[in-house]
């Protein structure tokens, strides 16, 4: 059995109608510190742009899967990030609506822009793999009197 997919055709002309639910956008019009209170043409006038907003990016997605090899019927996330990554009136969106990637190239990412600690000379290692005279003194034996003397001078030494 075949579905019914045929979009709806957006209206040309001002009906006084929207498909938004009018209240949810007024209680997020009052969650705003700024705004006091919002007049019903105002809220009208705010979810029409909106729905307008709206009907534009779903077209600029639309028209992104179009153009594949193999065009769906549905359009997905990426459809929606890749239309904001070429279209140029949708690049405000960019850092709202991001490309996605797979871990293994986050992960290789990351991985490239952390920098590799220096190697230690004579293969000497501290616990955290760093070297330096702000660093911790390790010490695995037993800390006895003579001991104790030796890492207290080895990090403060005397002037």
């Amino acid at each position: 059995m075949p579905y019914n997919n045929t979009p709806i055709a957006p209206t040309k002309d001002a009906t006084g109608t929207v498909s938004l639910p009018l209240a949810r956008i007024k209680k997020i019009i009052s969650q705003d510190d700024d705004i006091s209170q919002c007049s019903n043409n105002a809220a009208f006038v705010i979810t029409a742009a909106t729905e307008k907003f709206l009907q534009h990016l779903v077209m600029q997605s639309y028209n992104i899967v179009k153009s594949e090899r193999k065009p769906r019927r549905n359009i997905q996330y990426r459809d929606v990030a890749n239309a904001v990554a070429r279209v140029e009136n949708l690049e405000f969106l960019s850092d709202v609506v991001p490309k996605t990637q797979t871990y293994k190239q986050y992960k290789a990412k990351k991985d490239a822009a952390v920098p590799k600690p220096a190697a230690a000379p004579n293969g000497q290692h501290t616990l955290d793999a760093t070297m330096g005279a702000d660093q911790p003194v390790v010490v695995d034996e037993p800390v006895t009197e003579s001991t104790a003397m030796d890492i207290d001078a080895t990090n403060n030494p005397a002037t």
